[in-house]
């Protein structure tokens, strides 16, 4: 975790959930099969300078919404392909891992989901003879954003000119934690979710305190999120619709399969 998940609001429905200032928004088109690579949304706190780099003048930093390549790229890094690997960070050892240890210090983010992708392998055999996996989606019971910890770095790349626009790559990752019991029986790993309450401290790029911001990392509690079994048409990078969040009938789910989960929204 977190290798998959949906995304479909509109921006305007993310500045109003996360009080983003900013009058010029990207726009990305709704994803249900956001894969590791694509373009996502990011919430972060920076200079509204509007520049690319990593400074900005001495003003108060502004809330805002940002596309960007989910897959870490380091500042160190030489080549950008490394961010494929970089999808998710561990809570554990986010903090000390050198390939996150700055942004955790530096460059917090939210990144905003509808809900997230996890696969259960069955007892049933593929015909390659491997364990048939069938795929949940996980999401806020009350039906609200999920508010994934993120991390983001931006990249510069040596071979463009510094008045190429595009010389700069914004890229991100997912923090992830042991999954609560509920959803541990799907998947040992969850992403760390923060609630409204946590979003500013998180944000903060003025806050360098590694126990302070450690703190923040709490596990969902108990009965926030929901499961349920979806179509496998999901495990296709190329199939995106509403329809791969839509339940699987139980009829259809494996023996052996967990049933679904019910939050507490």
């Amino acid at each position: 975790m977190c290798g998959r998940y949906a995304s479909s609001r509109v921006p305007e429905d993310l500045v109003e959930e996360f009080d983003v200032d900013q009058a010029d928004l990207p726009r990305l088109e709704p994803d249900w099969n956001v894969a590791p690579t694509k373009e996502v949304y990011a919430v972060v706190e920076r200079p509204p300078s509007g520049s690319s780099g990593d400074e900005g003048p001495a003003t108060a930093p502004q809330r805002q919404l940002r596309a960007m390549t989910w897959g870490l790229v380091p500042f160190w890094a030489k080549d950008p392909a490394i961010g494929s690997r970089m999808i998710n960070a561990r809570m554990e050892t986010v903090a000390e891992k050198p390939a996150f240890r700055r942004a955790f210090e530096r460059r917090r983010a939210l990144l905003p989901a509808d809900g997230y992708y996890e696969w259960y392998p069955t007892t049933a055999l593929t015909r390659a003879g491997k364990p048939r996996k069938q795929p949940y989606f996980i999401r806020p019971a009350d039906g609200g954003v999920l508010a994934m910890a993120g991390l983001y770095e931006i990249w510069r790349d040596p071979e463009r000119a510094e008045d190429d626009p595009d010389r700069f790559r914004w890229t991100c990752t997912v923090i992830t934690t042991a999954a609560e019991d509920s959803l541990g029986r799907i998947h040992d790993r969850m992403p760390l979710m923060l609630t409204p309450d946590r979003y500013d401290a998180w944000l903060d790029p003025s806050a360098h305190d590694r126990d302070a911001l450690l703190d923040l990392l709490t596990p969902a509690a108990p009965g926030r999120l929901e499961a349920f079994p979806v179509s496998t048409l999901v495990s296709n990078v190329r199939n995106n619709g509403a329809e791969l969040v839509e339940p699987l009938p139980l009829s259809d789910l494996p023996e052996d399969a967990p049933a679904p989960t019910e939050g507490q929204g």
